[in-house]
């Protein structure tokens, strides 16, 4: 997705306000807004079934269950419920969303809310299948377990901004003037998330957190206190909260978040620190990276995301201390710096309430990259023992598996080709659908790559496609994780294009390199590659002529994805 994004609103209601805050803010990306006339019932989808524009836009299909849903409307007004009536009629919506969900980018669903007056009966609003609350959390866990299965359909917790409103939730007047259900603070906040969402939908979520150390991960200075007076758990609600913002940071790695530390302090006096002390949640193994010394930290911030082969826009940096906080910003405009409040008791609440990191999908590589990265830093200690990067090579017994796009790989590749900015040939951007279809093209073809080594098993993280015209085979994506980069598994990439080329008995390989500002190291490698390189973007093989393989690499084709 570009930096601007197309999104159409459609609901059963005035939803002119929350355009507007979508419209106009200064967060990225910049949204141009379309609302679709207000509509009741599953028609409000099926309007534009065929409409060809849809194809790049964003629906946010805001709806009220009791427009949904007849039978819970009957419920609001004091019927006896019919809980087989009201899925039947869950689903009827749900089918016209999987009826569309191919048109647009992807559907953005708020879940439903009671509205605004109805306090659900009281006592009886959490009744078993008969409280208006029971039945609407049921009617959401329906429409969400209905539309699971489709990769570009999310729910979204509206609940959660009506909590955030709190009495600003709801303005009666707004509705009875112009059918608005919900006050302003809501829209707002609805609006925020639904760009958060567009940032996720892009692959523009950040990959890597730098802490400060005294006073951010800990309360204290170790160098003047000692690593045993520093305040992280025990009995005391600042240490608490510090171990509950490590807790966090922690949680993190499990969703492919890498954490580092960019700390102004004595490194073995630190290191020690998170090896000894006992209410520590984070250890020096939690970490894939740091800068512990007296220098600069924008430089070190700088230098500890070129260690992890991440740009700047992936990073964001906490730090307790304004001046750092300013001299980072100032310097390293692409991170991101928040404004951590100044009590330590809400660093727990402000870690949590960013929204940087929400991405579409997380995927098994996602949840091993942590130990992907602690791999990288026993990988690099073994290449610093060895005289050549050849020896280093070879030591290091890696294993590359070629197999095909399938149902089951499916995520995971749309997931690579949409986040990997690097080593991107075109950097071109597909939903699943949108890649599974193109793949299934006559003459096109797509090998996914799965990389392991000794130290660590990296999943999948190269795609390579081609599709054939005439007699040329054209390299369409050449995609590779940042993650794997370096160990010539670039090469074996273009080997399998060729040697794929040369079965079908074509002539000619060809690469057009499309630059972007992030993906220079795509056009250093095939500038070493030993394609011929015609005007400095365009590169070409001579198809009589195989491509060598690395032979430090054990290559297995059509192994089981």
């Amino acid at each position: 997705m570009s930096s601007d994004a197309r999104v159409v609103v459609r609901s059963d209601f005035n939803a002119s306000n929350f355009a507007n805050y979508l419209t106009n803010n200064d967060r990225m990306p910049s949204v141009t807004v379309r609302v679709d006339p207000s509509m009741k019932g599953p028609g409000l989808l099926l309007q534009r079934a065929g409409d060809e524009h849809a194809r790049g836009e964003v629906w946010v299909v805001w709806t009220q269950p009791h427009y949904v849903s007849q039978a819970f409307a009957e419920v609001l007004e004091g019927a006896e419920p019919n809980l087989a009536r009201i899925l039947d009629q869950v689903d009827e919506f749900a089918e016209a969303i999987v009826a569309t969900a191919r048109m647009p980018r992807a559907i953005l669903i708020p879940s439903w809310v009671l509205p605004h007056g109805h306090r659900g009966f009281g006592l009886l609003a959490m009744r078993h299948q008969a409280g208006p609350a029971n039945l609407l959390a049921r009617m959401n866990l329906r429409l969400s377990e209905r539309l699971s299965s489709y990769a570009t359909v999310f729910v979204l917790d509206a609940q959660r901004w009506l909590q955030a409103a709190g009495a600003d939730a709801y303005n009666p007047r707004l509705w009875h003037l112009a059918k608005i259900p919900f006050g302003n603070a809501v829209f707002q906040t609805a609006a925020s998330e639904t760009q958060a969402a567009l940032r996720a939908l892009a692959g523009d979520a950040r990959k890597l957190v730098l802490v400060d150390l005294d006073h951010t991960l800990w309360g204290g200075i170790v160098g003047d206190d000692g690593w045993e007076n520093l305040r992280v758990g025990g009995h005391d609600p600042i240490g608490e909260a510090y171990a509950q913002f490590q807790e966090q940071l922690k949680s993190l790695t499990r969703r492919g978040i890498i954490l580092g530390i960019v700390s102004k302090n004595e490194e073995a006096v630190a290191l020690e620190a998170l090896a000894k002390h006992p209410e520590m949640r984070l250890r020096t193994d939690d970490f894939a990276a740091w800068r512990i010394n007296w220098s600069d930290k924008a430089e070190n911030v700088a230098a500890v995301a070129a260690e992890l082969n991440l740009g700047l826009q992936s990073v964001v940096f906490l730090d307790d201390n304004p001046s750092e906080r300013a001299r980072v910003r100032a310097s390293l405009p692409e991170v991101l710096v928040p404004e951590l409040p100044g009590s330590p008791l809400l660093f727990p609440a402000a870690l949590a309430g960013l929204d940087c990191f929400d991405v579409a999908a997380v995927t098994a590589e996602d949840r091993s990259r942590h130990a992907s990265y602690q791999a990288g830093r026993a990988r690099a200690m073994a290449q610093t023992r060895l005289g050549s990067i050849d020896e280093w090579l070879q030591t290091l017994a890696v294993k590359v598996r070629v197999g095909e796009l399938t149902n089951g790989n499916l995520p995971r590749v749309a997931q690579l080709l949409n986040k990997t900015n690097q080593m991107n040939l075109s950097t071109r951007r597909l939903t699943a659908a949108e890649l599974l279809e193109w793949a299934g093209r006559q003459s096109h073809y797509l090998w996914a790559f799965r990389v392991a080594d000794k130290f660590e098993d990296a999943g999948l993280t190269g795609i390579i496609s081609v599709a054939v015209e005439h007699e040329e085979a054209r390299i369409v994506d050449f995609v590779l994780s940042c993650r794997v980069m370096g160990r010539q598994i670039e090469e074996a990439m273009l080997h399998q294009a060729v040697e794929h080329a040369r079965s079908l008995g074509l002539k000619t390989l060809s690469a057009e390199y499309i630059p972007t500002a992030k993906n220079a190291p795509t056009l250093r490698f095939f500038e070493r590659s030993g394609l011929e390189n015609g005007d400095g973007h365009r590169f070409r093989w001579d198809l009589t002529r195989p491509y060598a393989r690395p032979q430090h690499l054990q290559v297995e084709v059509g192994g089981d994805e």
